[in-house]
């Protein structure tokens, strides 16, 4: 069973997904750290500044990616050519270019084939911005989750210890570019359950998932 949870930066997908993942007991598909890899690569390739076109689609074919569950299992160890870059891709920086890196349509190409390799096999939940829509139209569930802009920046400021303020010029930005790009733009995908988060807690957010899960197959086993 694969469960596809998209929806933009702040929506908390990577906090409900992991939650989720751990409450059905299914594997965690974190497909943004695969940009992120990829976007780290070429900004180190190009000393700071990002390559031309052909050339990141070059570095996500070759680039090699691992996503490795660790403990405490809110944490995952994201690897990249086997150096361990779970914090490296999680700054502002690498941020801001994996926005760019994945509107480029190699880089998509290259890393859907790759995440379709791995959910071709057991129970995942997946999340991004194009799971329903284009890596997995044909997931069992479909989830959109989203929130407030201001809700939404105020996560990612408490988390990267940034200014609201800051992180919302950014992610105003960034929302624009990601809903308006040519290839696999974000948008709920069809049959997909669209969840506002703002103000719902963790638990609720996952319980509800979990719930629509286990109706839709219900011999997973309740934890």
């Amino acid at each position: 069973m694969v469960i596809a949870i998209d929806g933009p930066a702040g929506a908390g997908k990577s906090t409900v997904a992991r939650a989720l993942a751990r409450e059905l007991g299914f594997a965690y598909l974190d497909t943004g750290a695969m940009y992120r890899c990829v976007a780290l690569a070429a900004l180190e390739h190009g000393a700071g500044t990002l390559p031309e076109r052909g050339a990141l689609g070059a570095l996500a074919r070759g680039a090699r990616i691992e996503l490795r569950a660790r403990v405490p299992a809110e944490l995952s160890c994201v690897l990249l050519d086997g150096r361990d870059v779970s914090h490296a891709i999680r700054t502002p920086e690498v941020s801001e270019a994996a926005s760019a890196v994945a509107a480029d349509p190699q880089v998509r190409e290259a890393l859907v084939a790759k995440q379709r390799q791995l959910l071709a096999h057991g129970d995942w939940v997946a999340e991004g911005r194009d799971i329903g829509t284009v890596v997995a139209p044909d997931a069992e569930l479909k989830v959109f989750l989203t929130a407030d802009a201001h809700e939404r920046a105020r996560r990612r400021a408490a988390e990267l210890d940034a200014e609201p303020a800051t992180v919302l010029a950014e992610q105003t930005i960034r929302d624009q570019r990601d809903s308006t790009r040519e290839h696999s733009p974000l948008a709920p995908s069809a049959g997909a359950l669209t969840l506002d988060t703002t103000g719902s807690s963790l638990e609720q957010v996952t319980r509800r998932i979990a719930e629509l899960a286990r109706r839709a197959r219900p011999q997973i086993e309740r934890r």
